[in-house]
C-alpha cells in the first residue's frame, strides 16, 4: 500500500525535461541557406600556424604561443552567418571561442561588434554562451556592452551544433540549433549596428575576464585548447551589393522578426536557461543603454 501514494506523486510531480530542452521553433532557417567550405568564403587572419582545414572543417587552437583567427573574405551590410562549432572539454578557464561580425578594422577603435562568444569553464562546470552587441564603443574607455548570457541545454562539447546571428536593419537575433535565444530590435540608430561588418571566428586567451570576471585563469597544463567549426554559411547583401538587395529573413515572413511560435521558444530559452541580462543589471547604467527600457 505504501507504493500508492509515491506512485501518485510520480504523476503529479512536473517533469524536470519540460524545463531542459525547448520547444520546436516551427522554423529552421539554417536550412535555407547553402553550406560552403571555409576557403570559400574565409581567410586566415592570424595564428596561421595554430589553424587546420580538413574536409571542410576547421580547427583553431590556444597554447602558450599563440591563439588563433579567421575572416570573411568581404564584408557584409546584412545577412545570416552561421557555423556548427565544437568546443573542448574539461579546463578551460580564461579561455574564449568566438563567432563574431566586426569592423574593427575598418574602425579601430570606434567599431561595431555582435559576438557570439563561448566562455571557457572549469571542470563540473557548464560552458557559458555571451551575445554581445556593441556601437562605435572599443578602445575609448567607454565600451557599452550589452551582454546576454546563457547555460545551453546541451553539452556543446559532445557534438557539433549550429550557432547563427541574424543581422537585418531592423533586428538582430541569435540561434542555437535554429533556436532563437535572443532578438536585438533597432530603436535608434545610436544603439544599432548599420555599417558594415566582416565575419570573424577566433580562439583567444581572456583570462583577465572570460571565467567568473577573472577569478579562473588559463591553464597551459591543459593546453592546446581547441575548437572546430564546419557547416559555415554566410547569405545575404554584401557591402558590394546593388541597393536594391533585400535583407535575408530569420522567420517565416519575409519582412523579418519572428514568427509566434519562434517567439515563445525564444522566451522560454530565457526563462529556464538565460543566465545573465545586462537590461536587468541594477549596477549598470542605463541612461547608456536606452533600449532597456525605451
Amino acid at each position: 500500500m505504501a507504493l500508492f501514494p509515491i506512485f501518485i506523486l510520480i504523476l503529479i510531480a512536473p517533469s524536470s525535461t519540460n524545463a531542459q530542452w525547448p520547444p520546436s521553433p516551427g522554423y529552421w532557417p539554417s536550412s535555407r541557406f547553402r553550406s560552403m567550405s571555409f576557403y570559400q568564403g574565409y581567410r586566415n587572419l592570424w595564428g596561421y600556424s595554430h589553424q587546420r582545414v580538413e574536409q571542410n572543417a576547421l580547427t583553431i587552437w590556444l597554447d602558450r604561443t599563440s591563439g588563433s583567427g579567421f575572416k570573411s573574405v568581404k564584408p557584409f551590410r546584412s545577412g545570416y552567418f552561421a557555423a556548427s562549432i565544437k568546443l573542448q572539454p574539461g579546463y578551460t578557464a580564461g579561455v574564449i571561442t568566438a563567432f563574431y561580425l566586426s569592423n574593427n578594422e575598418a574602425h579601430p577603435g570606434f567599431h561595431d561588434e555582435v559576438d557570439i562568444e563561448f566562455l571557457g569553464t572549469t571542470f563540473g562546470k557548464p560552458y557559458t554562451l555571451q551575445t554581445n552587441v556593441y556601437i562605435r564603443g572599443s578602445g575609448d574607455g567607454r565600451i557599452i556592452g550589452r551582454e546576454m548570457k546563457f547555460h545551453l541545454w546541451f553539452d556543446p562539447t559532445k557534438n557539433f551544433h549550429h550557432y547563427a546571428i541574424l543581422w537585418s536593419p531592423k533586428e538582430i537575433i541569435f540561434l542555437v540549433d535554429d533556436v532563437p535565444i535572443r532578438r536585438y530590435p533597432r530603436k535608434s540608430a545610436a544603439t544599432f549596428p548599420l555599417r558594415p561588418m566582416w565575419v570573424y571566428g577566433s580562439i583567444w586567451d581572456a583570462s583577465s575576464w572570460a571565467t567568473e570576471e577573472g577569478k579562473y585563469k588559463a591553464d597551459y597544463r591543459y593546453q592546446p585548447f581547441v575548437a572546430s567549426y564546419t557547416n559555415f554559411k554566410a547569405a545575404g547583401c554584401s557591402a558590394y551589393s546593388p541597393a536594391w538587395c533585400r535583407p535575408v529573413s530569420a522567420s517565416p515572413f519575409r519582412s523579418g522578426g519572428l514568427s509566434g511560435q519562434q517567439y515563445r521558444t525564444m522566451r522560454w530559452v530565457q526563462r529556464y536557461h538565460m543566465v545573465y541580462n545586462y537590461c536587468e543589471d541594477n549596477k549598470r547604467d542605463h541612461s547608456l543603454t536606452p533600449e532597456c527600457w525605451g
